[in-house]
């Protein structure tokens, strides 16, 4: 069961399309990596080339099952991780997203043009969460929380529900 003021924490935000904050400027975000392949090398890359554009705090790394897995088509575990980046300085949200398709390349990261029967090796995949944006944004405004969650990735999976609860835990304590 998922922390309480962590639900309360959920409900009380407002979640947004990517599309329309392309253009926000984020100060943080907190973000869940993945990796079926090789994550012992790719992991750790990625959080050093995160820790060149801000400061990171990380959850535990997790084992998961992929849970696109059936018992016909077998699928490597995935290692998983929630991170959270205070950027150094803000940028949009666009440019951000840039950067992180720019550290998946890096990792040799393969993505399919189409659907294939095969087994996906994903050697890294950065998906933004949440994002902070400036008090001072309009969005924000009208909003409780300087936090938005990002509607494409919500409800969130229980790995990162769990990765969620410890940074919140930690960086409130």
């Amino acid at each position: 069961m998922m922390h309480k003021a962590l639900v309360d924490l959920f409900e009380s935000l407002i979640s947004c399309d990517p599309e329309t904050l392309q253009a926000q400027p984020v100060k943080a975000v907190l973000l869940a990596l993945g990796s079926n392949h090789d994550a012992q090398i790719h992991l750790p890359r990625v959080r050093e080339r995160l820790t060149s554009i801000g400061a990171i705090t990380l959850s535990t790394a997790f084992q998961n099952p992929d849970f696109t897995a059936t018992i016909e088509l077998p699928k490597p575990d995935y290692t998983n991780q929630c991170i959270y980046l205070s950027l150094a300085k803000p940028v949009t949200l666009q440019q951000l997203q840039q950067s992180f398709k720019q550290f998946e390349c890096d990792c040799q990261r393969q993505r399919l043009k189409e659907p294939s029967t095969s087994i996906k090796q994903v050697t890294m995949d950065i998906d933004i969460l949440l994002v902070k944006l400036d008090k001072d944004n309009s969005l924000s405004k009208n909003n409780d929380s300087e936090w938005i969650i990002m509607a494409n990735r919500y409800p969130f999976k229980a790995h990162e529900r769990a990765g969620i609860k410890e940074l919140v835990a930690g960086i409130d304590s």
